[in-house]
């Protein structure tokens, strides 16, 4: 079988992945990704999609991240190893389907408007 290429977003962050049958390495940006994402939940969010199909420790994921916070980097990595593991077996989407990791989120940071102090919040207004 050959290596799997996706890509996944979040916010700003992208995710590209590239996955083959393995023994369960992930490594993101040449380090191991416990080592990338020190806490917990976001090691949880990464490992996601594996533990909902059952395949923990069976692909090695290498991983190229840019962009964005470490939640939306973790999100973005998330999603590209969710539609990875569709590519790899379609039998695999309704779990991941009915969980929502093959949804990309496509809420964004609202742009700041010329006139204004940012996004939504404006300068204060003198009647007189």
């Amino acid at each position: 079988m050959e290596v799997i290429n996706t890509s996944g977003r979040r916010k700003t962050a992208v995710a590209r992945v590239y996955m083959k049958p393995g023994n369960g390495q992930v490594t993101v940006n040449k380090k191991d990704y416990k080592e990338y994402f020190p806490i917990g939940i976001l090691q949880y969010v990464v490992n996601q999609p594996f533990q909902i199909t059952n395949n923990e420790g069976k692909f090695d994921v290498q991983v190229n991240l840019a962009g964005g916070g470490f939640k939306g980097q973790a999100e973005a990595l998330r999603l590209a190893i969710s539609k990875a593991l569709v590519k790899l077996s379609p039998e695999l989407r309704p779990p991941l389907k009915e969980k929502g990791l093959l949804r990309r989120d496509p809420r964004m940071v609202e742009r700041k408007k010329p006139g204004q102090k940012k996004a939504r919040k404006r300068f204060q207004f003198s009647k007189r």
